[in-house]
Formats: structure tokens, C-alpha cells, sequence
């Protein structure tokens, strides 16, 4: 927290003398990026940047049916290194001693995998946006290529609705200041999921990795979006799992969303946004709010064992508290922006338990973030995070507290590229002896590169 502290001390001193109302985009790039077809359309390159709900402002005028297709594209350069304190457990391993075919063999689950230097594989996206008819359009992101899955395979499509279709004049005044999102899509709880790094996309992350409990899902259902003169609420209702099923109807239940804020740009040089999001679920035979990133984290095989397998053990850096069966969940998100400065914050508590449990456990987490941008349309910035998960993530850590610190910048070569680099730390702490993250740590720097288009 020193380090960010002086960050922002810093940041302010720097705000003072930026130039007022500064463009995120600077004029001299202004043709770089694609136009915009559709419309109320978030765009995927450095546009969408710190845009969160689709904003209620059509882009372009309706001229027939559009389509528009769009791509992103990330690669890292990682050179980590990690420790641990974990005792041997020895397991019998798969398979035998080289030379020695008839004994079994035995390992040491907790020994940790060697970590080098190198490139991480590219991930890539794809996205295709067809508008229907005025204020309606369809949307259908892919993933070309991710840490979990190598095949292609879809993110979500659905369609989202910010116009009547019907000519009833309530109607048309209603949808004036709301939308209507149906199908499987991310869900809205919280507002870190739109800063996030969504697989190939991480050009509205200033950092390289996601956060340590990472909500972020994508389901099946129904969003609601009210938004008037800064005043925002949302209600969502979905199957509260990452995928359709009809099985075993008595051990599922619909998992339920609200979120309520306040986002207003109050001057040229100040903008404020607050929310406080709730979700809850009952039941379910898999609830993935904290494990439907399909994708994988950016910490590629730390704090894994020798036999990890990058797509297998596709989450190291993360914790995922096992709420697969009941959960509720509030999250509060202030993010303020003077200038060249922006703070974005978080803090988010769960109880929750799986199926095998009959007791609700609790974690928090906390996240503070200041980054400054500079230079004409922002073009640069540099910043810091810090987060950290507390409290019962089951047996190997009934009292778990594990830290994380990133420190990093960037730079936009162009509205479709960015080049980052991140030096983190993390560290775990009260992971019983026998788990491979007891006395873990890991620590290092990251480069990555982002376009999109």
C-alpha cells in the first residue's frame, strides 16, 4: 500500500498540470481505428476504454442492416519465478522410474514445476456484431485460441435490445433510457469484470494479470439496464451456470442480480462512478461465478506442481473459494477519474459452500488501483494495483490470506496496439503444510502485447 500511496501522491502532482479534458484518443491517430456500424456498441480497441455499460448514445444512425467484425489478438513475454514451503507429500506418480519399468514410481506432489523464460502461447478473439434493425443487434464473441482450449469455441451471442421494435410511444419513451440484454452473455455483477483481460482482448486492463478472486462468468438469461442522467440500476436473471442444462431440475436454481450506481462525467477534468452490486443463488450443480473464465490467467504454471499441463492448471495465481453449489455476494466499486488520473477500487464479500458442505464459509477481497495516463490522447500511463483475498477458501485454507502487488505501464502505439509491461508479487499466506501453496510466492516481470480491430 506504501508504494501505491506514493503513486497517487505523485499521480496528483502530475494531474495538476495536465492540459484540461484530455482526449483519449489523440487527433493525429483519429483514422487509425475502425468506424463504427452499429450502434450502442462498446468498441473493442483503446475506445472502450473505461466504458462500462453500453452507454445509452446510438454511435451512428440506423442505415439498414450492418455487420461488423472485429479481432484481438495478445501475446506475453513472462519471466517469473516462484517458491514455496509445502512438506513432501509422496504420492505414486504415473509413470515408473526410467529403467526400472517393474517398481511403482513415487513423486512429491508439492514439488513445483521449473519455471523459465520465455513466450506464453497467443490467445485470440473473435467478434462479430450484426444490427438487425434500429436499436437492435445481435453479438458473438469467439475464442480463436486460449490457454484452456486450444480449438476455437464460443464466448457468448446474444442479443441486445435499446430501441422498441413496436411503434407504442411508452414504449419507445421507456427504451429511451434502457436496455435489454437477452442470451448468454457475461454477467453484470461488479464493474472490475469490464476492466478485466478477456482472453485475446486486454487492451482496457492497464495490468497484465486479472484479479486474484476473479468473478466472471458468462451465463444464460435475461439483463435489464436503466441508465438516466448518471443514475444507473441494472436486475439480471440467468441459470446461474456457465452452460444450459435441463438435468437434475431439484439441484438447480436461478441465480439472481442487482446493481445499482451512480456515473457522471461533473466537469472537463472529473468524472465519478460508484455501484454496489449484489448477486445470490440458492443452488446449483455447478456455479462458476468464480470459475468461468474459460480462458486461463496470465501467470502461466506458477505455483503448480512438476506435472502441470498449461490448459489442465489453467488458473494458477488464483483462488477459487469452491462456492459450487449456494452463494451471495456484494461487491462495491468506486472508480473516479480527475484528468490523468484514475482510481479504481474494490471490495467484494461471499459466503457460500459446495454441495458436500452444510456450513456457509466467508472470503473478502480488496483491490486499490491508480493509474496515470499522458501525453496527447493518453497515450502513455503508468500505475499500480494491490489486492488481496482473506478469509475460508475450505480445508487447505480455512483462514487463507494471500497478497498480490502489480506495478507497470503502458503504451498505446496506436489505438489498436498496445505494448505493456508488469513487475507482480504474490504472496500466499495459512495454507496448511500439505498444500502445495503453504509459504508460496511468486514474483517477476511481465510484457505483453495487445491489438485489436
Amino acid at each position: 500500500m506504501r508504494t501505491l500511496r506514493s503513486l497517487f501522491i505523485g499521480a496528483l502532482a502530475f494531474a495538476a498540470f495536465a492540459p484540461a479534458g484530455a482526449q483519449t484518443i489523440d487527433s493525429s491517430q483519429a483514422g487509425y481505428q475502425p468506424k463504427q456500424q452499429v450502434q450502442y456498441w462498446r468498441p473493442w480497441d483503446k475506445r472502450g476504454q473505461n466504458i462500462f455499460e453500453t452507454p445509452k448514445v446510438a454511435g451512428v444512425a440506423y442505415d439498414g442492416f450492418k455487420i461488423q467484425w472485429g479481432a484481438a489478438f495478445t501475446q506475453q513475454f513472462q519471466g517469473l519465478t516462484h517458491e514455496n514451503t509445502a512438506d513432501s507429500v509422496q504420492v505414486a506418480a504415473v509413470a515408473p522410474f526410467p529403467g526400472n519399468a517393474g517398481s511403482a514410481a513415487i513423486s512429491n506432489r508439492n514439488r513445483l514445476i521449473e519455471l523459465g523464460k520465455g513466450f506464453n502461447n497467443a490467445t485470440a478473439n473473435l467478434y462479430m456484431s450484426a444490427q438487425l434493425a434500429p436499436g437492435i443487434r445481435v453479438q458473438l464473441t469467439s475464442y480463436l485460441s486460449s490457454r484452456h482450449h486450444n480449438e476455437t469455441w464460443v464466448k457468448d451471442g446474444f442479443i441486445q435490445i435499446d430501441d422498441s421494435p413496436l411503434d407504442v410511444p411508452l414504449l419507445k419513451k421507456v427504451m429511451e433510457f434502457t436496455t435489454v440484454k437477452i442470451g448468454h452473455f457475461e454477467v453484470n455483477y461488479g464493474d472490475f469484470h469490464f476492466r478485466r483481460s478477456d482472453n485475446g482482448n486486454a487492451m482496457y486492463n492497464p495490468f497484465v494479470g486479472n484479479a486474484i478472486l476473479d468473478a466472471f462468468t458468462t451465463e444464460v438469461g435475461a439483463e435489464a439496464v436503466v441508465q438516466k442522467n448518471g443514475f444507473l440500476a441494472v436486475a439480471a436473471i440467468t441459470n446461474g451456470e456457465i452452460r444450459g442444462n435441463l438435468a437434475r431440475p431439484a439441484d438447480r436454481d436461478p441465480a439472481h442480480m442487482l446493481k445499482v450506481g451512480y456515473d457522471k462525467q461533473l466537469n472537463n477534468d472529473l468524472r465519478v462512478r460508484l455501484t454496489g452490486s449484489w448477486r445470490s443463488q440458492k443452488s446449483a450443480i455447478s456455479n462458476t461465478i468464480y470459475s468461468g473464465d474459460r480462458a486461463g490467467s496470465r501467470y502461466y504454471y506458477v505455483l503448480e506442481n512438476f506435472r502441470a499441463s498449461e490448459s489442465a492448471q489453467f488458473t494458477s495465481g488464483r483462488v477459487n473459494p469452491g462456492f459450487s453449489d449456494e452463494m451471495t455476494g456484494l461487491m462495491v466499486n468506486p472508480f473516479v477519474k480527475f484528468r490523468g488520473v484514475e482510481f479504481f477500487g474494490m471490495y467484494e464479500t461471499a459466503k457460500g459452500r459446495s454441495a458436500a458442505e452444510t456450513v456457509k464459509r466467508e472470503v473478502k477481497q480488496s483491490m486499490a488501483e491508480l493509474v496515470y495516463r499522458f501525453l496527447p490522447g493518453e497515450k502513455m500511463y503508468v500505475g499500480g494495483r494491490w489486492n488481496s483475498v482473506t478469509g475460508n477458501i475450505g480445508a487447505a485454507a480455512p483462514d487463507a490470506d494471500v497478497v498480490r502487488t502489480q506495478i507497470g505501464g503502458g503504451w498505446f502505439i496506436t489505438p489498436s496496439l498496445l505494448l505493456k509491461a508488469e513487475y507482480v508479487n504474490q504472496e500466499y499466506k495459512n495454507f496448511i503444510a500439505t498444500d502445495i501453496r503453504n509459504g508460496g510466492k511468486f514474483k517477476g516481470f511481465m510484457l505483453e502485447a495487445v491489438t485489436t480491430f
